[in-house]
């Protein structure tokens, strides 16, 4: 998923938007029900973009309580948030996998 938020600590991060790219992992127990995935990336996007968050961390951290309450199915939940453009030779990224 890639779309552009405010994101990071540094003084230009806080007032233009950048690109962030996030690859999500999830498990859940699909024979019974399903997850619908443009709902997951509506709700991931509106998490970015409504946090505003200085740290990467912050943002995965606050990711994960909102997908696991919105979607309770989720068993497992691997993100990985990446801000490919904060530097001209090098990507920043973060990421954890959850057990629920």
């Amino acid at each position: 998923l890639t779309f552009n938020t405010i994101i990071g600590l540094l003084e230009h991060e806080r007032t233009q938007e950048q690109r962030v790219v996030i690859d999500a992992v999830i498990q859940y127990d699909y024979e019974t029900r399903s997850i619908n995935y443009a709902n997951i990336s509506d709700a991931i996007k509106s998490v970015m973009r409504s946090g505003r968050f200085e740290l990467i961390e912050e943002a995965l951290l606050a990711l994960k309580t909102s997908l696991k309450s919105d979607f309770p199915l989720i068993k497992t939940l691997t993100l990985n948030i990446s801000k490919p453009d904060i530097l001209p030779d090098c990507e920043v990224s973060v990421s954890e996998h959850f057990k629920f």
